[in-house]
């Protein structure tokens, strides 16, 4: 089942509309909606920010070979290339259109109650074996899962990593806010994304420091780096 996802994934990723990808590659503003992962039929306009927990995330990952990543916010030709350039291999999953795909007919939130839908969300979202991946981008999909949810899926990482392997993960500093900006994350450079808006919504909770690193406590070490645009950078270390 692995192996034709894998194939899936990676054939033909080494090469872009324009020629072959590249860590240096000059960051594009647009993309399709193929690479988008949107509905709407027009392209997706990017803007570029740079990024210290993926330069952290890539530090620590640049001396191991053909490494196996786990990315959750769906396929791209961006971090499918950038990632293969680099002599490893990526598997997608849009975590966030998983969520509403199982949870979205009705309280989206509520049905993340149902014990049912939601042992069956991880299994179709989440199910690999143990120790899988040798690293994590999670982004922002955290904050859009009820508390329970949220600590089995958490536990599945932990689960499915390796020891000693990282994971980035992306949350909104403004605890006040009634909804948030969700993004499509594609890698520009090993310090640099390119963010697509994906809409507004209201996360089912906020997180202070204090309530990532209870979160994370069953890893080795949580390192923080707050932006300047309102987004708290997460370095897991499994």
């Amino acid at each position: 089942m692995f192996g034709d996802r894998w194939k899936t994934l990676t054939r033909g990723a080494e090469r872009g509309p324009g020629g072959p990808l590249h860590p240096a590659s000059r960051p594009a503003v647009q993309a399709s909606p193929r690479d988008q992962g949107s509905s709407s039929g027009g392209p997706a306009h990017f803007e570029s920010r740079h990024s210290n927990g993926l330069e952290q995330f890539f530090d620590h990952i640049q001396r191991e070979p053909a490494l196996r990543l786990l990315d959750l916010s769906g396929a791209s030709q961006a971090n499918i290339g950038f990632i293969t350039s680099l002599g490893h291999r990526l598997y997608s999953e849009d975590l966030l259109r998983s969520l509403d795909l199982a949870f979205g007919d009705g309280d989206f939130y509520e049905n993340q109650s149902d014990q049912q839908r939601a042992e069956a969300f991880l299994e179709q979202s989440l199910d690999f074996p143990e120790n899988h991946f040798d690293g994590a981008l999670v982004w922002d999909v955290l904050e859009f899962l009820t508390p329970s949810l949220l600590k089995a899926a958490v536990e599945r990482l932990h689960r499915i990593i390796k020891p000693g392997s990282y994971l980035l993960a992306i949350f909104h500093s403004e605890e006040r806010a009634g909804t948030v900006p969700t993004c499509f994350y594609r890698i520009a450079s090993a310090d640099a994304l390119l963010l697509a808006p994906r809409g507004l919504r209201r996360p089912a909770q906020f997180f202070n420091n204090r309530a990532i690193e209870r979160l994370f406590q069953a890893f080795e070490s949580v390192k923080f780096f707050l932006t300047r645009d309102a987004l708290r950078e997460v370095i897991v270390k499994r």
